[in-house]
């Protein structure tokens, strides 16, 4: 009788220990929602320590005009600490790091396809809006070795500012909340979520909030189809350095030194986007929407197309050699 009962209290004690971990282990390792979870953790710690850090070394107190010098400071620290985080979840998740939308074979293609069409959207813009007298142009801001000097580094901010907040957005997080609830649903959320971050710009709009969020999709769109973040980085770059440097406007509601052109909007702030910039215009929608035909035309119609990428559905649902081998021991499932 009392082996009897120290089997069943055993019993009794495995069978509940085997259902807590059920509740955060499944058969690719810990369930997807609790990564998503410890990912954000680990990046706001991350974030604040850093934030501290720098704070030791520099002023970090936004000023508009916003300098390179300053961006480029916080978009680095930016981008070390997001890469950080990633890195920190390949290990726990026994993958590589370039499995979260950085591998493939075509990355440059894509990444300078993905910045010229960023460019040339971004342009076709505001040549309607110029054609419109809805923004006008003053001359040259900047002429000689410095309009050189502050294409580059805007070019070079641009970038880091495409790579984070693409790794950010759609990189890690859209990995991981696609397990837990499909592709489309994380990448709606996730849009959601990059358009209510954008409140903290001063300049932003309810017009320029909802176009982040639907060019949140569209950049979803491009993961879907190419299986890699490089061209959505790449888009993302070309629009900010044509905006930030080229033409002069606000970016997303933020104003920076050192741009090419002199620029200032005229007439209703809900076509020519006021404060926010370009892509605070009710143009965007309708450019929008042309972007999104031309990516399904260009990429959705060539079902043969192989661009080689890592962020497929298939790597998704592949966990690496030691958590499935654990997995296939416990028979955990996701």
């Amino acid at each position: 009788m009392e082996t009897s009962a120290r089997n069943l209290g055993r019993t009794d004690s495995l069978t509940a220990n085997h259902g807590f971990r059920r509740v955060f282990m499944g058969k690719n390792g810990i369930r997807a929602g609790w990564c998503a979870l410890l990912f954000v953790a680990i990046y706001l710690a991350l974030n604040a320590a850093a934030t501290v850090a720098l704070g030791h070394f520099t002023h970090l107190e936004p000023q508009e005009p916003l300098s390179p010098r300053l961006v480029f400071v916080q978009e680095s620290s930016d981008l070390l600490v997001i890469f950080a985080a990633i890195w920190i979840m390949s290990r726990i998740e026994r993958r590589p790091l370039l499995s979260y939308g950085y591998g493939g074979e075509r990355r440059v293609h894509l990444l300078l396809g993905g910045a010229l069409s960023g460019l040339l959207a971004l342009s076709c813009l505001v040549a309607v809006l110029w054609k419109a007298k809805l923004i006008e142009f003053g001359g040259l801001a900047s002429s000689g070795f410095g309009a050189f000097k502050f294409a580059l580094a805007w070019g070079c901010i641009a970038l880091l500012l495409g790579i984070f907040e693409e790794s950010l957005l759609r990189g890690y997080l859209q990995y991981a909340l696609t397990r837990a609830v499909g592709f489309w649903w994380a990448g709606l959320m996730l849009s959601a979520i990059f358009a209510l971050w954008h409140l903290s710009n001063g300049g932003e709009s309810i017009v320029g909030l909802i176009v982040v969020g639907l060019g949140g999709l569209v950049f979803c769109l491009s993961l879907w189809y190419t299986k890699s973040l490089w061209w959505a980085i790449g888009f993302h770059a070309g629009w900010d350095w044509g905006q930030s440097y080229l033409y002069g406007t606000p970016d997303s509601g933020l104003v920076t030194q050192g741009h090419l052109l002199r620029s200032h909007v005229s007439g209703n702030p809900l076509w020519n986007g006021g404060l926010t910039g370009p892509e605070g215009s009710l143009l965007m929608l309708p450019l929008l929407i042309a972007i999104t035909v031309v990516m399904w035309a260009w990429w959705g119609r060539k079902r043969t197309m192989r661009l080689g990428g890592h962020f497929g559905m298939n790597c998704w649902s592949e966990p690496g050699p030691k958590i499935r081998a654990a997995s296939s021991r416990s028979g955990w499932k996701d």
